[in-house]
């Protein structure tokens, strides 16, 4: 009796063993993608609790939010500020009124921001506030991924959502000034934009490119859109990281040697993220492939305090934004 019940013992582990054996890799090849899913897509939001949808609450009471569709399936959330002068007749305005606006002529930038966050951030709002005083437009999307923008944020897609911001763009300002201003990040995605509309034969009217960095210099010791993630310690051990094969270069020295738009670089000397060097470097590229009149560099004495965020606080930082204006509409019309 008690051998028998051994083999049925014996019997049961074996066939548990090969249950065990089928079933365990079958469920995680079906279900890993799920459980990828779970795991990683949990969004991280910050700051929390703001709403995008209302500018005003940032002080921008002369700014409209609205939504593009940039492809398929993605939305970008999108600030319009119109100069500062009109900010009185702006009050209850509809989305129409701001797009009529960008063809009275005034100068029209678009602000690439940098990485994580969103288009609240303090230096951002900074920056616009900067602009609209001197008398631009200003728009500033988030990228996909970002904000209240949908979408995962990849090389190529910031470079969609930014060609079409710009088209959109050009499509409603007639022969207004357009230009980019790329912050960290952003000025990745300002060259990458040059350069993919060069292949349209379109040469942007200018691009300023504040604490811009060089991937070939100093290559990005992680991925940049992990922040995107949200993740429980040690599952990359056992799921492949969503953003694995999602390579990103930005290759902006190499952007450098083939645009043919005015450049104004704009960097502090004691910037933490990106060193002056670097940007020194770049600078000297863009000079070599253009000139001195159409490529310019200012940097900030470190002793100020504005490391990687902080230019827009610079007292001469309008002066100098008027001067490069001025020479590319001079540009322009000649």
């Amino acid at each position: 009796m008690s051998v028998f019940r051994s083999r049925w013992w014996w019997k049961r582990c074996l066939l548990a063993l090969v249950v065990v054996l089928i079933l365990v890799p079958f469920s995680l090849s079906v279900f890993q993608g799920l459980i990828q899913h779970f795991v990683y897509t949990y969004r991280m939001r910050v700051p929390f609790f703001v709403d995008l949808s209302q500018p005003a609450d940032f002080s921008l009471n002369h700014t409209i939010n609205m939504y593009f569709t940039s492809e398929e399936g993605i939305s970008l959330g999108v600030w319009h500020t119109v100069p500062e002068s009109q900010w009185k007749e702006a009050q209850g305005k509809d989305l129409a009124w701001y797009q009529n606006t960008l063809s009275n002529g005034k100068p029209v930038f678009i602000y690439l921001h940098g990485n994580t966050g969103n288009r609240a951030a303090t230096h951002r709002v900074g920056v616009v506030k900067v602009l609209s005083a001197l008398g631009y437009h200003v728009l500033v999307p988030d990228y996909r991924g970002f904000g209240d923008s949908s979408g995962e944020p990849t090389e190529a897609g910031l470079t969609t959502d930014a060609l079409y911001v710009y088209n959109w763009v050009k499509t409603h300002c007639g022969d207004s000034l357009v230009v980019f201003w790329g912050h960290s990040l952003g000025t990745g995605v300002s060259t990458n934009l040059a350069v993919k509309l060069l292949e349209q034969d379109v040469v942007l009217d200018g691009v300023i490119l504040e604490g811009t960095f060089n991937s070939a210099a100093r290559k990005m010791t992680e991925h940049c859109f992990t922040w995107y993630y949200w993740k429980f310690p040690g599952t990359g051990y056992f799921f492949p990281e969503p953003w694995a094969e999602n390579e990103v270069v930005f290759p902006s020295e190499e952007n450098l040697k083939k645009m043919k738009s005015p450049i104004l670089f704009l960097h502090s000397e004691d910037d933490h993220l990106v060193p002056i060097r670097i940007v020194e470097k770049m600078y000297e590229v863009a000079m070599r492939y253009q000139n001195a009149e159409r490529v310019k560099m200012v940097s900030f004495d470190g002793s100020l305090g504005y490391l990687h965020n902080g230019l827009y606080r610079d007292p001469h930082l309008p002066d100098i934004l008027q001067k490069f204006v001025l020479s590319l509409q001079r540009g322009k019309g000649d």
